[in-house]
């Protein structure tokens, strides 16, 4: 990371008239102090007009640091003011006085990292971000605060998760012991899967694929066409992923992530938890590994839905079995992925060691 940049506000002045000339030679004195006290003031509230102290805290990466605790002291104020870094790693400190201050950010798992500088009379200032590096090798990062809070951040960071940096990977955890999903997280995981705009181009790719094989027939050609394929195709989608990875995961309190194994186990019990990836799911609430009934399920309520939209020449029981059962084995490969080719290409993906819950 290069420095940041500092950004200097130019400091609060006042000025003040001069006098006007007197038409008396002599002014009582009561005036005179009070013209003392008018030239001074300016010079006063300039040196009292208070600053504010911006910046981010990153890793030694990039990666944005949520939920550092950063501590502003003040010299001439002995007590510090502490917050914690925001869903950017951004932090902000207002109505700070003039003068010399320290700044000190730390994280569990972390080395504290201190700065300092000098925040002049109504300042803007941004200090360079402030990069932490893991401490030794500690390799499991938690951050305080309650079982939400916690998901919350983690839910944040696997948002940044991108294959090659653009495609997403966001239904795969790297942490060691991850916390449980709540429902408002799994339903915005699912919300922001969908919505993304690489998840749409893909949609509109595959949608021109069907176009040229003409699948389903029913559909037809031309732009209409083409159009009833997209719309199919990211229904699909959105069906797909809310239903086995928001509402039956709540519903049935299971985590809709893949649980990253690692390099630490041997290959082969690597490969049987890729696979198992679509028939087993931990429980939110023991964590314990149990069937993925949400998985399994949603394949075939997904597929269910589809099938009702799709048109009427093409529909078949055996072609509705045979989507269910792909989406099933689709869950199968997407873990292989996971654990032996993704994580190489993913960036953003936090240092920390493989997964210590095993089914």
């Amino acid at each position: 990371m290069g420095l940041g940049v500092l950004v200097c506000g130019a400091p609060f002045s006042a000025s003040a008239q001069s006098p006007a000339p007197s038409t008396s030679r002599q002014q009582t004195p009561t005036a005179h102090a009070a013209q003392n006290a008018a030239g001074s003031a300016p010079s006063q509230a300039d040196q009292q007009a208070s600053g504010v102290i911006t910046g981010t805290v990153t890793d030694k990466e990039g990666a944005l640091a949520v939920g550092a605790k950063v501590a502003l002291t003040v010299d001439d104020q002995p007590a510090a003011r502490e917050i914690m870094s925001g869903d950017n790693g951004d932090f902000s400190f207002a109505n700070v006085p003039p003068g010399a201050f320290h700044l000190t950010v730390s994280a569990p798992g972390f080395d504290t990292q201190k700065y300092s500088g000098t925040l002049n009379p109504g300042q803007a200032l941004l200090v360079p971000p402030v990069k932490l590096a893991v401490t030794g090798n500690v390799t499991d990062v938690k951050v305080g605060g309650s079982p939400e809070e916690i998901a919350q951040v983690e839910v944040k960071q696997e948002l940044q998760q991108r294959i090659l940096g653009f495609i997403p990977n966001f239904y795969v955890t790297y942490s060691t012991d991850p916390a449980p999903l709540f429902a408002k997280q799994k339903f915005y995981l699912a919300w922001k899967s969908v919505q993304d705009p690489i998840t749409i181009l893909g949609v509109a790719f595959l949608a021109g694929v069907y176009q040229a094989a003409d699948v389903p027939g029913g559909y037809g050609q031309g732009a209409a066409g083409y159009g009833r394929r997209f719309g199919g195709a990211y229904g699909d989608v959105v069906v797909g992923t809310f239903i086995g990875s928001a509402i039956l995961p709540s519903i049935l309190h299971q985590d809709p992530r893949y649980f990253y194994l690692g390099p630490d186990y041997s290959t082969k019990k690597r490969l049987v938890h890729a696979l198992n990836n679509a028939v087993i799911a931990r429980n939110d609430r023991t964590k314990k590994w149990e069937p993925n009934y949400s998985g399994i399920i949603g394949s075939f309520a997904s597929g269910a839905v589809s099938y009702a939209y799709i048109p009427a020449s093409d529909r078949s029981t055996g072609m509705f079995l045979q989507e269910s059962l792909v989406r099933v084995a689709e869950s199968s490969v997407a873990g292989v992925l996971q654990e032996f080719v993704l994580r190489k290409f993913t960036s953003h993906v936090p240092k920390q060691s493989a997964v210590s819950t095993q089914p």
